[in-house]
C-alpha cells in the first residue's frame, strides 16, 4: 500500500492567525499613533474606575478578616499568635515569589517612575495586593495607603504597557494611578491630587495635572458609589476658644517635629540592621515584627491593626489619658519594628494614628491646665493627625487640605498651618533626607533630589552621553590596561567585572603604576570595592557633570543606573558635554 501524504492543517491556520493579529496589531499602532491624547484621556478614566473598586476591596478584605482573626473581646492567644502567624507566612510569600511587594510602596512607586522607565510588574501588583491584605488582616499595625498607591500605580502602568503606550506615556500613568489609590483609601480627592504631584511627581506644576485630577475624581466617585460618602473620621465642629491657643499648637508642632524625628530615625536604624543580615534570612524575618506585635497586643489590644477607630475615639474625646500616652509608644516601637523587619504595609496609616495620640496627650494637658485658653482634646488630636504626617511623610500641603477634606470644616486650617509648618522645620532640621528618599537609598535606588527635580528641563547628562564601547576588565593587569588605553582615543576608561561598572582609571595612573613596578598589579586593586566611584546618572543636569569631572580630574565619566550603581548605561566626556553647547567639536566615536 502507497504511502499518502497527509495534509497539516494547523500550519496554515497558525500562519493565518499571526497575519490577522499582526494586521490588528498594526492598525491599533496607526490608531494610536493618530489618537494618543484620546486613548490616554480613556485610560485614565478606566485607571481611576478600576484603582477605586480595587482599593474599595482592600479596604472591606482587611476589615473583615481583621475582626475575625482577632476580634474585640476575643482570646488573648489570637492577638499573639496570629501576627506571628500571618507575618511568617507573609514573609514566605514575599520572599520567595513577590520580592519586589516588600514595603510600604511609595519609595518603590517612586523607583518605577524615575529608575525603571514607569515598569510595575503585574505579579508585584497582586503580591502587594494579596500580601498586605494578609499583613494588615492579621493585625501588623502598618497602614493600607502606602501600599494601595503601588497598587494603582501599577495597574496603571501595566494598562499603557499592555496597549502600547510610548515609555514617556508610561511614566505619566505611573502618577495617575497613584492619586487614585490615595483618593480612594481616604476620600480625600483634593488631597490625592497634591501628594501625586507633591511626593510622588516632586513637581505641583507637572503637566500631568490634568490627567491625575481626572483620575482622582473618578476613583473617589466609585468609593462613594460602592461604600457610601462619609469621610475617614466622624469629627465634631471645630472651634478656636482663644487666640492664645495658636501658641498651644505651636507647640504641638514642636512636640509633632521631635516625635516624627524619633520614629522615623529608629525605623531607618531598625531596617539598616535588618538589612545587613544574610539574604537567605529575609523570609522569617518579618516575624521579629509580628511577635514583638504580637507580645504587646497581648497586654494592649487597642494596638493591633490600623488603628482607625482608636483615632476616632480620640478625635471624639473618649479615650484616656494614659491609654494615649501608652499606645503612643507602643505604636511608635511596634510600626518601626514591623515595618524595618520586612512586612508588607505602609507609614501612612501610623502617622494619623501617632499624630492623634500625641495630639490628644497635649489637648488633655493644656485642657486640663488653661480651661478657659485650650479647646476640646479631640480639637487638638485633629491637628496632631496633620502635624505627624508633615513632620515623618513631609507633604505638608498635602497634609493641610487631607486633614481639611477629612473634617470638611475650614476653620482648623490656621492651627492646622500654624503645628504642620513648625512640624516640618524641625523634622527637616534635624532629619536631612525624607524618610522615602532614605528607604530607597537603603535598597540601592538613588532617587533624584528635590534640587534635581527643579532642575529636569536644563540639558541632561542623556543628551550627551555616548554608547560605552570601550572598557577596561578587573582582572585585567596594568600593563594590558595601559598598553589597551594607550590605542584608544580615550584617556580614561570605566573598569567592570561581574556586577558592573566599579570604578575608573586614567592613562596618567596606569603609567605611574607601571613606573613603580606594579605593572602585574590587577586594576581591582587599584579602584577599590566601594560604590562611592566617580559617576553620573543620565537625568543629572550637565553642569553636575562638570562638577564632578573638576573634583575628580576625569575628562570621562561613567553614566550609572539610579537602581543600581554598577549598570553602565553609557559615558560623557568633556568633549561631549561643550559640543553640545556648541563650544568644542564634538568627538565622532
Amino acid at each position: 500500500m502507497s504511502d499518502i501524504p497527509i495534509t497539516d492543517l494547523s500550519e496554515p491556520r497558525e500562519t493565518a492567525r499571526k497575519n490577522w493579529w499582526g494586521a490588528l496589531s498594526q492598525k491599533w499602532n496607526s490608531f494610536l499613533r493618530d489618537r494618543e491624547e484620546q486613548v490616554f484621556l480613556l485610560l485614565t478614566l478606566l485607571i481611576g474606575a478600576l484603582v477605586g473598586m480595587i482599593v474599595v476591596a482592600f479596604i472591606l478584605l482587611t476589615e473583615r478578616f481583621g475582626a475575625r482573626l482577632y476580634p474585640a473581646g476575643g482570646a488573648a492567644w489570637r492577638r499573639l499568635l496570629v501576627p506571628v502567624a500571618g507575618s511568617a507566612v507573609m514573609g514566605y510569600l514575599l520572599y520567595r515569589f513577590f520580592p519586589d511587594a516588600r514595603g510600604s510602596g511609595i519609595p518603590q512607586t517612586k523607583a518605577a517612575l524615575y529608575a525603571r522607565g514607569g515598569r510595575i510588574s503585574l505579579s508585584t501588583v497582586i503580591g502587594k495586593f494579596f500580601c498586605t491584605s494578609t499583613t494588615l488582616a492579621c493585625g501588623i499595625p502598618l497602614g493600607r495607603e502606602g501600599p494601595a498607591v503601588q497598587v494603582g500605580a501599577g495597574i496603571a502602568s501595566v494598562l499603557g504597557r499592555k496597549l502600547g503606550l510610548r515609555p514617556e506615556r508610561v511614566k505619566a500613568l505611573v502618577p495617575v494611578g497613584a492619586a487614585a489609590a490615595i483618593a480612594a483609601a481616604f476620600n480625600t480627592p483634593l488631597a490625592a491630587v497634591l501628594f501625586a504631584l507633591e511626593e510622588v511627581v516632586g513637581d505641583l506644576h507637572a503637566p500631568v495635572l490634568g490627567s491625575v485630577v481626572l483620575a482622582s475624581a473618578t476613583s473617589w466617585a466609585m468609593l462613594r458609589l460602592l461604600l457610601g460618602n462619609d469621610p475617614l473620621f466622624q469629627v465634631p465642629q471645630y472651634q478656636l476658644v482663644h487666640p492664645g491657643e495658636f501658641g498651644i499648637y505651636a507647640l504641638l508642632g514642636v512636640a509633632g517635629g521631635f516625635v516624627s524625628v524619633a520614629f522615623v530615625k529608629l525605623l531607618l536604624w531598625m531596617r539598616a540592621r535588618f538589612l545587613q543580615f544574610p539574604k537567605k534570612t529575609a523570609w522569617y524575618q518579618p516575624v521579629a515584627g509580628g511577635l514583638t506585635v504580637g507580645v504587646m497586643g497581648w497586654f494592649v489590644p487597642q494596638l493591633l491593626g490600623v488603628g482607625y477607630a482608636h483615632v476616632g475615639a480620640a478625635l471624639n474625646g473618649g479615650m484616656a489619658l494614659r491609654l494615649m500616652i501608652l499606645l503612643l509608644v507602643l505604636k511608635l516601637f511596634a510600626v518601626a519594628i514591623s515595618y524595618a523587619s520586612g512586612n508588607a504595609g505602609g507609614i501612612f496609616g501610623p502617622s494619623l494614628f501617632l499624630g492623634a495620640m500625641l495630639g490628644g496627650i497635649v489637648g488633655n494637658v493644656a485642657h486640663g491646665l488653661l480651661p478657659n485658653y485650650a479647646g476640646t482634646p479631640g480639637a487638638y488630636a485633629l491637628v496632631g493627625m496633620g502635624t505627624a504626617f508633615a513632620g515623618i511623610v513631609r507633604a505638608p500641603m498635602t497634609s493641610v487640605v487631607m486633614i481639611f477634606e477629612i473634617t470638611r470644616d475650614y476653620a482648623v486650617i490656621v492651627p492646622l498651618m500654624i503645628s504642620n509648618l513648625v512640624s516640618f522645620f524641625i523634622s527637616a532640621r534635624f532629619q536631612k533626607q525624607p524618610i522615602y528618599e532614605v528607604l530607597a537609598q537603603q535598597d540601592g535606588i538613588h532617587l533624584p533630589s528635590a534640587e534635581t527635580l527643579q532642575q529636569l528641563e536644563q540639558r541632561q547628562v542623556a543628551q550627551a552621553m555616548r554608547e560605552a564601547t570601550e572598557v577596561l576588565r578587573a582582572e585585567m593587569t596594568v600593563q594590558e590596561a595601559l598598553e589597551k588605553l594607550k590605542s584608544s582615543e580615550l584617556r580614561a576608561l570605566p573598569v567592570c567585572d561581574e556586577r558592573g561598572v566599579i570604578g575608573i582609571v586614567r592613562l596618567q595612573d596606569l603609567k605611574r603604576e607601571a613606573n613603580d613596578d606594579f605593572a602585574g598589579k590587577r586594576l581591582r586593586e587599584i579602584v577599590g570595592e566601594s560604590d562611592d566611584f566617580p559617576h553620573v546618572h543620565a537625568d543629572h543636569p550637565l553642569y553636575a557633570a562638570l562638577d564632578r569631572m573638576g573634583a575628580s580630574q576625569l575628562h570621562l565619566l561613567p553614566v550609572v543606573n539610579r537602581a543600581n550603581v554598577h549598570h553602565l548605561e553609557g559615558v560623557v566626556t568633556l568633549q561631549d558635554v561643550l559640543a553640545l553647547y556648541g563650544v568644542g567639536p564634538k568627538d565622532d566615536k
